[in-house]
């Protein structure tokens, strides 16, 4: 990989942002003489270009899209055999493939994992986007309270939708009967039986053992680019949670700092406004950091955690175009080992075909069909990094640009908040010094 030569669409940065107009929206002096940021603070400017971004992605999508998906409404279903939550996925679409323009269903989480894998199985080179992760041991008991329940409904919402965004998974037979039908049931056993999966799991183990004889520079890159952007993205996440949990802390430390003074002023006379001015100080800091804890889990947070597992699913959908092309070359080379002078020598002069000729034949239209099956595998995989990068690089830009604006106003009260107290004490000051302290 050291001397491969990497395309210029795909050596870029991970965020293709303009340096000038990113930067000049933070270039902007504030001032904060009466206490308030001035109209035109790098927050207002940071909103103001998010918002005129968003407008032209909303319109622009809205002029394409034909099947408008929406996750909601979870509810709890507790039985002697199990426990689980269903949510209802309401549908509108224009589509003609549709029998009605509304539909309305009950999904689980299992039904979820059933129409990815139905789609991995039918399009293994396209990316599908990823699902929430299933609990761990250690979340059994929070699985069910409303903070998670809600990540996991808002993650399930941007699964479907970008399924129905995607010009190829949208016209997905398992995806229309995910959305309509009352019952998957039925459908469900309709998928690949136990021994069969084993089969393509031995059949996918055997090639990745094999390896490739040779792989295209271009995919060589994009496997390349796939592992730089997970080590990024796991680093970014890992530091992001770290972030927050020292936040949280010194949240906790705030609102147990905050009461003592107010307390203390209570038997100081003469420091009493000053003492009151710092525990005001505190609380709305106190407040503040409250509101940057939330912003931070509720924006940046599950956008990270969300393209981590994106990594995930495009190192999967590399391993499947590499067993492809993998198995297509273990048959071509058990056909070229076949096929040789002798053996057609003989077929001739007999005038049809022995057993070793007529293998050597099927084994030619299993390599067409393969080499037919690497071809299209290749060209899936092409369009639709290219459409990945693009919504990889807005999602992330959104992210960062609005936390930005987050960390804008959270400093600029924390300045003033700041200043309260200490004015309080100015004051003081002067008044020891004209008429000294009275205690």
């Amino acid at each position: 990989m050291s001397g491969a030569t990497v395309p210029a669409d795909i050596s870029g940065h991970m965020l293709d942002l303009d340096e000038d107009e990113d930067l000049e929206v933070f270039s902007k002096n504030t001032s904060l003489a009466d206490g308030n940021p001035m109209p035109n603070s790098p927050d207002s400017m940071v909103n103001q270009f998010r918002l005129d971004e968003e407008n032209e992605e909303e319109q622009q999508g809205a002029i394409n899209k034909d099947i408008f998906v929406t996750v909601d409404n979870p509810e709890s279903h507790i039985s002697a055999i199990e426990t689980f939550i269903t949510y209802r996925v309401v549908t509108r679409t224009t589509c003609s493939e549709f029998d009605s323009s509304e539909y309305e269903v009950r999904r689980r989480y299992q039904d979820f994992l059933w129409l990815k894998s139905r789609l991995e199985e039918n399009y293994p080179t396209l990316i599908i986007h990823p699902l929430p992760e299933k609990f761990v041991m250690k979340s059994m008991v929070e699985r069910f309270n409303d903070d998670f329940i809600e990540t996991r409904r808002k993650a399930l919402h941007r699964f479907l939708n970008r399924i129905a965004d995607h010009p190829i998974l949208s016209c997905s037979h398992h995806f229309k009967v995910f959305l309509t039908e009352e019952e998957l049931a039925p459908h469900r056993k309709l998928g690949p039986g136990f021994l069969s999966r084993m089969s393509e799991t031995m059949r996918a183990m055997a090639n990745s053992v094999r390896g490739l004889r040779s792989k295209l520079e271009e995919f060589a890159v994009m496997q390349a680019y796939v592992d730089d952007f997970s080590n990024k993205m796991c680093s970014v996440d890992k530091v992001t949670n770290r972030i927050i949990k020292e936040h949280r802390e010194y949240m906790d430390e705030l609102k147990q700092y905050g009461p003592t003074y107010f307390q203390w002023a209570e038997s100081e006379e003469l420091l009493a406004e000053p003492l009151k001015g710092v525990g005001s100080c505190v609380e709305r800091c106190s407040k503040e950091t409250e509101e940057q804890i939330q912003h931070l889990s509720e924006v940046l947070v599950p956008t990270l955690h969300e393209y981590v597992l994106c990594a995930d699913t495009l190192k999967a959908v590399m391993r499947r175009r590499d067993n492809i092309q993998a198995e297509f070359e273990a048959k071509n080379e058990a056909l070229a080992s076949r096929t040789t002078d002798k053996e057609m020598a003989v077929a001739t002069a007999t005038g049809g075909l022995n057993d070793k000729e007529r293998e050597s034949k099927k084994l030619q239209e299993e390599v067409d069909d393969l080499a037919d099956r690497v071809e299209q595998a290749n060209n899936a995989l092409r369009g639709d990094w290219s459409r990945w990068r693009t919504s990889m690089r807005a999602d992330l830009k959104s992210a960062f640009i609005s936390t930005a604006a987050k960390n804008v106003d959270y400093y600029e009260k924390d300045f003033s908040f700041r200043a309260l107290p200490l004015a309080a004490a100015q004051k003081l000051a002067f008044k020891w010094r004209v008429g000294g302290p009275r205690c």
